[in-house]
């Protein structure tokens, strides 16, 4: 079989499981990261391993995606996750009456839930609010947010994939209405060149709309920045999330020795151009403090924006994002007359494998290749492989 040469624009988790993939398949694939691999969103995140239970009620396919990659990624990368489930938490009526719709839809999305009393809950988690009527365990599960893509794209590194960190794509080239290649700075060289491809897939998460626009194509995503505050001591052992509809400060997740809150939601035309605002960083506490009251005694160790690439309108002034779903969507942009430019873009941790399957599924499809999906069943290398 001839072999045909991929280029991934974007070194996140979704470039690199996308690399893996197509690697898998027999591919030549090249992947650029004008970074460090993992620099931008992939490395900011709580570091969550999802069930998919926070998006049970309003936003469903989400939540499927969520808990059929939560299981698969505990079986293909066995080692790299802290399985210690998580507390969804009723602390008043308004809570308790949103746990209806909330364990009906987890039933619904095939999401496992135990019901807990109050006296179950404080034996779990006796740092939790004393107040707290119920809760309901879910299997939420932690992980380092570098080290899972890392293990990514050591596989795909053995299996022939070039990855080449600190080269900015600053164009496409085209030839009519065909993608064959980008134009990119290799900054530690201070170089510039073209590189050309059979296809491009553009995974570069909150920055794929301009991506897509160098190619003169249009790609609907909305960067959300969200704040997330990470103090000193661990605080909980489990996940903790407020029994409610996804908000600001709903959510503490334990990692290693520190306790992250998450997190608020703005939207921004430029992903890189964030901010850290100082009201959001204190609604942290304040809503955190309501699940776990000592979260306004411990020390401050850090706070930081990461930006979600979510699909929907790029105005920048619409709405927080709130209201936008956390589904995947690879775009096919032939629809708008431009061979040889893929996208995959939307999604979350979670689901990176299931996104680079849905976009090398459509890859292979372009270039006329009979090569199924393996990624499900391949056992990834160990992250230390990656820089061996």
């Amino acid at each position: 079989m001839e072999t045909f040469h991929a280029l991934i624009v974007g070194g996140g988790g979704t470039g690199a499981a996308v690399a893996h993939d197509l690697a898998l398949r027999g591919l030549k694939v090249t992947l650029l990261e004008r970074h460090e691999v993992t620099a931008g969103t992939t490395g900011r995140h709580h570091g969550l391993l999802h069930s998919g239970a926070r998006y049970a009620v309003n936003d469903q396919e989400s939540a499927i995606e969520c808990i059929e990659e939560n299981m698969t990624l505990r079986r293909i990368a066995p080692g790299s996750f802290e399985e210690n489930d998580g507390l969804f938490v009723a602390i008043n009526d308004e809570d308790v009456e949103y746990s209806h719709a909330f364990l009906e839809g987890c039933a619904e999305c095939g999401i496992p839930t135990q019901r807990l009393t109050r006296e179950q809950a404080l034996r779990l988690e006796p740092n939790l609010n004393p107040d707290t009527i119920l809760a309901v365990r879910i299997p939420d599960a932690t992980m380092d947010a570098m080290r899972l893509p890392l293990r990514f794209f050591a596989t795909a590194k053995q299996n022939g994939a070039t990855i080449r960190p600190f080269h900015e794509v600053i164009g496409v080239v085209k030839q009519g209405n065909t993608v064959t290649g980008v134009r990119a700075i290799d900054h530690a060289r201070g170089k510039e060149y073209e590189i050309g491809a059979d296809i491009i897939i553009n995974a570069a998460g909150p920055w794929s709309g301009q991506i897509a626009d160098m190619a003169g194509v249009e790609v609907p995503i909305r960067p959300s920045p969200g704040v997330m505050v990470a103090l000193q001591g661990r605080l909980c052992n489990m996940v903790i999330n407020r029994m409610t509809r996804s908000g600001d400060g709903d959510i503490i997740v334990p990692q290693r020795n520190l306790s992250v809150i998450g997190t608020s939601s703005w939207v921004v035309e430029d992903p890189d151009a964030l901010g850290l605002p100082e009201d959001h960083i204190q609604l942290m506490y304040d809503e955190g403090a309501k699940m776990i009251p000592l979260v306004n005694e411990t020390p401050f160790r850090a706070a930081w924006s990461a930006a979600r690439p979510l699909i929907g309108p790029r105005q920048a002034d619409a709405d927080s994002g709130r209201a936008l779903s956390r589904t995947f969507k690879c775009f096919d942009h032939s629809d708008e007359g431009v061979e040889g430019f893929v996208t995959i873009t939307g999604g979350k941790a979670t689901t990176l494998r299931g996104m680079a399957e849905a976009a090398a599924d459509v890859v292979v499809g372009k270039l006329g290749i009979d090569a199924p999906c393996r990624t499900k069943e391949v056992v990834l290398l160990p992250f230390e492989a990656y820089y061996a």
